[in-house]
């Protein structure tokens, strides 16, 4: 599309319209910048703005002359496409895409892209760091925290993209094709987005939609869901298993990473001696990256030497520090049961868990059970405290403290805590409505943890 003085509509004005706001500006497109938050002023809005980028700013309804004016829309990840809203648009035959659409379209090079309900974080900044091991141009965007339209300004021909990608973002793909993708696991999260299970798990395989059996898709085998998509899946297919030996792909063996391809069986590394990372959760993960780099063209040696030199993502599963004999783990990023069952099976201790905050409609009953014998005190917070200590009383969790704060509810934890156990904060849960970001709230559990 070719976009020279034709005004877009830039949905949101977070770090992702900006990106946006600016590859338009630099395409000769005038972006016209609506947020329907009443709170938000103008002002600050303008504020955020990057060098060279202007446009009009609308807060509240939109009127309807300018959606006669535009000839695209582009939502943040945050605005649902479902509404009645985002429906008039596209009766307008307004296109919708999203930022990483957008980037898409003008970025340059090969892009792997990872997507998957936990693990990827992890997996992009591991798979990014092994192609800065060997490539000149590498670019790591999407949902870690890089808008995709800001770096596609600088990419070459030459240049390498490895992107995080969510599902929210996949909402809003049409040309979108990866050279490797990969969909880490499928699990129950942001029902209240989309609704059903079947349509999470559709828009995950959106991933792979333009994929031909010339790129590659990287899937979880021990995953149901991707399992299963395995066999209709457009492009070919590597398995990673942690649970059997593959005739193709990589699996675990006892504790060593094998490859299989055509006839050959590689060992790659003993997860114990050649890994700083803990949990099952990052054997996958490792397979994944490694699988995706070796599928984009790595040397294995790189791969293998960025592997061993790899510490854990900041927020997940991320040792903090031993204080009075207590090990304190920052499992901040746990934003959902799955993840946070994760989180439980990494610890080898007695533990005081913290959980609870925002309620993404989430259940959890698996979440409780991976407690087994390992949580000697469930500490809750935030909006599913109730929720979750129904629950878990159901299933035989009998010590279990509710904190009106996440300042009392560590407080609660430092007492508690007994030399030789461990306190983790891993939620299962978003960190909305108490703090902005599961970020924030990592990082104050870690500033206590360092005060005390």
């Amino acid at each position: 599309m070719e976009l020279e003085n034709k005004k877009v509509l830039v949905i949101g004005t977070g770090i992702s319209g900006m990106g946006a706001a600016k590859l338009l500006c630099s395409k000769g497109a005038i972006p016209v910048f609506y947020d329907e938050n009443e709170k938000i002023k103008e002002e600050d809005v303008r504020g955020k703005m990057p060098e060279g980028v202007e446009g009009e700013v609308v807060i509240g309804s939109l009127p309807e002359n300018i959606k006669e004016e535009v000839a695209l829309a582009v939502p943040s990840p945050g605005a649902p496409v479902d509404t009645e809203f985002m429906e008039s648009l596209r009766k307008r035959g307004i296109p919708v895409w999203g930022e990483l659409e957008l980037g898409y379209r003008y970025a340059k090079g090969r892009l792997a892209a990872i997507t998957g309900t936990n693990g990827k974080t992890t997996t992009t900044t591991l798979v990014g760091k092994m192609m800065k091991g060997y490539c000149p141009s590498v670019f790591v965007v999407g949902n870690i925290g890089n808008p995709y339209t800001e770096s596609a300004l600088e990419m070459e021909e030459e240049s390498v993209t490895v992107a995080e990608v969510s599902s929210f973002q996949l909402e809003t793909t049409e040309s979108f094709r990866p050279h490797v993708s990969a969909i880490l696991n499928i699990t129950p999260d942001h029902l209240n987005r989309h609704h059903t299970m079947e349509n999470y798990v559709a828009v995950k395989e959106r991933i792979a939609s333009n994929q031909t059996k010339e790129d590659v898709c990287v899937l979880n085998y021990e995953d149901g869901y991707t399992r299963e998509f395995g066999k209709r899946c457009p492009a070919r297919v590597v398995f990673f298993s942690s649970k059997r030996k593959l005739e193709e792909g990589l699996y675990l063996d006892g504790d060593e990473i094998w490859m299989a391809e055509g006839r050959k069986e590689i060992r790659l590394m003993n997860i114990h001696k050649d890994m700083n990372l803990v949990g099952m959760c990052n054997v996958e993960n490792v397979m994944a990256a490694i699988a995706i780099a070796h599928n984009m063209g790595l040397p294995m040696e790189t791969i293998l030497d960025t592997v061993k030199h790899f510490r854990a993502v900041e927020h997940r599963i991320e040792f903090v520090a031993t204080k009075n004999g207590v090990d304190y783990y920052n499992d901040s990023k746990g934003t959902n049961p799955d993840a946070a069952i994760q989180g439980i099976r990494a610890m080898s201790k007695p533990t005081i868990l913290i959980g609870g905050g925002y309620d993404k409609q989430s259940e959890y009953d698996e979440w409780i059970e991976a407690f087994e014998d390992k949580v000697k005190c469930l500490v809750l917070i935030g909006q599913t405290a109730e929720k979750i200590e129904t629950c878990a009383r159901r299933h035989g969790v009998e010590n279990i403290v509710r904190a009106d704060s996440f300042e009392e509810a560590l407080k609660i934890c430092t007492e508690t805590a007994e030399s030789g156990d461990a306190v983790l904060l891993s939620p299962a849960c978003a960190s909305w409505g108490m703090f902005p970001n599961y970020e924030v709230r990592g990082n104050m559990f870690k500033d206590y943890v360092n005060r005390l």
